[in-house]
């Protein structure tokens, strides 16, 4: 799993920073169109270091990484005492602490950098799922909002708001928000053309529906889906997927092959493995991206 990167890479020196909070993040490659909980993830994978009972030898080469990360931030922090808005600072906070795995304490620095670039989303998804994670949804729902008020069709934001609300068992409102989002997308996207994936909006609304057991209105949505895009891969395969839950093979061979032409090569070994696996028990329409995907990118300085 993982979430969309959008690879705008501009410098070396960007690139470089992109990698280490990629690895510090420790995204792993996926099929699924849901977003990953960076911050979760980071977190995660320091309490499972934590908490094994490491070698001699990895305690000597663990110590000096704890040590010198704290170093770092303490650096940071003495920058950001004299510029408290200098965006290199704040990013190396950000990175020392969440390879700390102190998620709380990568919320400041997030807060900072969203503020500072308001026209880039990617600080404030990362600032959302440090929210969730901390237990604070409903900063996480607002902060999730506040992207979507200027930019209603991004997807990032969308997805992650909507995996929020059911987890909180708010199933209804998820798909009243994704599908206010395609009632209002013909007017956003002819103030701004391409402003919503229409077709990315329906993946999603069909993900719901299918996690709610509500087969027929998912396979309606993804349907549709594909009347507005023959070429998009998603759609079909969402559909393959429910039908080959509710056991009927036969009809979701077919559309899985479709699915694996259409996919971005990427996906194709993946895709059949899913048509080959056993029919019962596996959650469907989890549907791949339409692009490789890693992390969100954040923004040159």
């Amino acid at each position: 799993m993982a979430v969309e990167f959008r690879g705008r890479f501009v410098t070396d020196k960007r690139n470089r920073w992109i990698i280490n909070v990629v690895l510090i993040l420790a995204v792993v490659a996926f099929v699924g169109f849901s977003l990953i909980p960076l911050i979760e993830a980071a977190f995660q994978g320091n309490q499972t270091q934590t908490a094994a009972s490491p070698s001699p030898t990895q305690s000597a080469s663990a110590t000096p990484k704890k040590e010198e990360l704290e170093a770092q931030a303490k650096g940071y922090e003495l920058v950001l005492q004299r510029e408290p808005e200098n965006s290199t600072a704040l990013r190396g906070l950000l990175e020392a602490r969440l390879g700390l795995g102190d998620v709380k304490g990568a919320i400041v620095p997030l807060e900072k950098l969203t503020k500072l670039n308001p026209n880039e989303t990617e600080y404030a998804i990362l600032l959302a799922q440090a929210k969730q994670q901390t237990k604070d949804p409903e900063g996480a729902a607002q902060t999730y909002r506040d992207i979507l008020k200027t930019k209603p069709g991004d997807r990032n934001a969308l997805q992650g708001l909507t995996n929020l609300l059911l987890q909180q068992n708010r199933p209804e409102a998820a798909v009243g928000l994704l599908q206010d989002t395609l009632k209002t997308a013909p007017q956003a996207n002819k103030i701004q053309p391409n402003s919503v994936d229409v077709v990315s909006v329906q993946v999603i609304l069909g993900q719901v529906y299918a996690s709610q057991k509500r087969f027929d209105e998912a396979i309606a949505v993804f349907d549709e889906a594909t009347k507005g895009n023959k070429q998009d891969f998603r759609p079909v395969l969402g559909k393959a997927l429910i039908l080959k839950e509710q056991g009927k093979t036969d009809a979701a061979k077919p559309l899985f092959a479709s699915a694996a032409e259409l996919a971005p090569a990427q996906y194709k070994d993946e895709i059949n493995k899913l048509a080959s696996a056993p029919s019962p028990g596996a959650t469907p329409a989890v549907v791949p991206s339409p692009t490789p995907s890693a992390a969100p990118v954040a923004p040159s300085p």
